[in-house]
């Protein structure tokens, strides 16, 4: 499985756990528009830093950087270039 496609489903079940069954595409916001909280946020930091290696101390934090599904992505992707270097 793809790491979007583990990204898609994460974000799925945590929007499902707060009965939000909208329609989700992979550029929709998901902090700023208020259908994720805090919390959901801590578990997207603890998801990337576990399972993709992201060092957030060391890279910084924006909550832009995980606002959606694609942006969640372009994050792991830039994390996996930079250890390729």
């Amino acid at each position: 499985m793809d790491h979007k496609t583990i990204v898609r489903q994460f974000v799925r079940d945590r929007l499902a756990r707060k009965n939000d069954d909208g329609p989700l595409s992979d550029d929709s916001s998901l902090l700023v528009s208020g259908r994720l909280d805090s919390v959901d946020a801590v578990e997207i930091v603890v998801l990337l830093e576990e399972q993709f290696n992201i060092d957030f101390a060391r890279i910084g934090f924006d909550q832009t950087m995980i606002d959606s599904v694609d942006s969640i992505d372009s994050l792991i992707c830039s994390a996996e270039a930079s250890k390729q270097l």
